[in-house]
């Protein structure tokens, strides 16, 4: 089998496979970031196996996905397999990145600051981060906040997870779709958003303290229970200066204008790091 080696947040992983196609397409969708490596110890190796040979009455040639020596999915579809893939491997990266902290969450920046959208799948941060983007925000992430021991958020900025209405495939589409562009640099968090979809409701807030901010976040850190020090530590620095805002949401359009109208105001007062010393410039991301 042919493969190749690859870093990412620190990470040395391994993929190989049976299909030098198939190593083509993973390249392209690896996670934001990676670097080419030369190593040949890894941390991690994901084995891909696709299914060959003619197709025959009552033969069925799967496709093979493993984690290590576990296998981790085992589908007909090579599709679906590499949807595996991809998932599979940003969540190894997400809980054991160095020097990070991953947060599942949508990120857009605005005017200087970030706005983080805690939530799991199927919470509908994919939905108001697009429209944030079609109102003028700044890509960072539609999956991941990825936060350095500052509390700053990272660019992570995949193509868009989208899916039709009762639909689970997703559909990956470049944030130039939106009208959109990615961030390039840290920003500071601004506002949190935690939020779930409710068909009619209006977007009606209540503003958390920052220990329920800290725990709202703390419940989305993928590696909460491997490294809760570490996690609480970064968290503490994040909601210090954010404010978190919990409410019901109606649609995703109508709430895009208020959020960022909220995070306005939030620019309007000077923003310290947390040493108290420095003030963070405000300026269009």
């Amino acid at each position: 089998m042919a493969g190749f080696s690859f870093t990412s947040f620190g990470l040395r992983i391994g993929v190989r496979s049976n299909d030098e196609a198939a190593l083509e397409r993973i390249i392209e969708n690896l996670p934001p970031g990676w670097k080419p490596s030369t190593v040949r110890s890894v941390e991690r190796l994901y084995s891909i196996l696709i299914g060959k040979g003619a197709n025959r009455p009552g033969v069925r040639r799967f496709n093979l996905l493993y984690e290590d020596h576990i296998r981790v999915a085992r589908t007909l579809d090579p599709d679906e397999l590499f949807e595996s893939f991809e998932s599979t491997l940003r969540l190894y990266v997400a809980e054991f990145a160095k020097r990070r902290l991953f947060i599942h969450a949508g990120v857009v920046g605005w005017r200087g600051r970030a706005i983080l959208i805690p939530g799991r799948s199927f919470s509908g941060k994919t939905t108001l981060v697009s429209e944030l983007l079609r109102a003028g925000a700044t890509y960072y992430s539609d999956e991941y906040a990825v936060l350095d021991e500052r509390g700053r958020v990272h660019p992570f900025p995949k193509k868009l997870s989208m899916r039709e209405s009762g639909d689970h495939r997703q559909n990956d589409t470049p944030v130039e779709a939106f009208g959109g562009r990615a961030g390039s640099k840290p920003l500071p968090v601004g506002l949190v958003i935690a939020s779930q979809y409710k068909e009619g409701a209006r977007w009606r807030p209540v503003e958390l303290t920052p220990g329920q901010g800290a725990l709202t976040l703390l419940a989305n850190t993928v590696a909460a229970r491997r490294e809760p020090e570490k996690a609480i530590a970064i968290l503490q620095q994040v909601v210090s200066n954010a404010r978190v805002l919990k409410g019901a949401r109606g649609e995703a359009k109508e709430m895009a204008r208020s959020v960022l109208g909220q995070l306005d105001e939030i620019n309007s007062v000077p923003f310290f790091e947390n040493d108290g010393k420095l003030p963070v410039e405000l300026r269009s991301s």
